[in-house]
């Protein structure tokens, strides 16, 4: 027995024990009732971690001041998601040729649907609701969670890992 044929006879057993099927199961995704409180901890050094990252949301990400992005991201600032250059200046390319951004007033808060906020050590995880087109449901969407960690290094983000996969440009 192979193991696709093995991993579907598992899944049939634990469905017919259990009762319970796979099939649209899932809960939705929500964020999170405060989520600025996310971003803040009794340490001191994930919390200064965590106010970096509050501001790459609100400054870069969501009102595309990438002129700014010198306070926030090293020089070398490592990226890891396949469609943009690493670097500074690769980055803001990204956002500014590429995407084509244009900037607006910085929000006191951020306005992403945050879930949730991890820090360890010098990286924080931020966790965020995604709404996709449902491709077994034609006109219907579903949420799913989207994921970007940072390292923070001397104040600024240096590296940079989310769930992205290469698009067309």
């Amino acid at each position: 027995m192979n193991l696709k044929t093995s991993m579907m006879a598992i899944a049939l057993a634990v469905t017919s024990i259990t009762g319970v099927t796979a099939l649209h199961a899932q809960e939705a995704v929500v964020e999170a009732a405060d989520k600025d409180a996310l971003f803040t901890s009794t340490d001191p050094q994930l919390n200064a971690n965590k106010q970096v990252v509050y501001d790459i949301f609100r400054v870069l990400l969501e009102a595309n001041n990438w002129d700014k992005a010198g306070d926030l991201l090293t020089e070398r600032y490592i990226q890891h998601n396949p469609n943009a250059a690493s670097g500074l200046d690769g980055v803001v390319k990204f956002f500014t040729e590429t995407l084509k951004v244009q900037p607006t007033a910085v929000e006191d808060k951020i306005k992403s649907p945050v879930v949730f906020v991890t820090a360890e050590g010098d990286l924080v995880t931020v966790g965020t609701v995604r709404t996709e087109d449902d491709p077994a449901n034609p006109g219907q969407k579903y949420t799913t969670t989207w994921y970007d960690t940072w390292r923070i290094v001397d104040g600024k983000a240096d590296e940079h890992w989310d769930s992205a996969t290469k698009m067309a440009f």
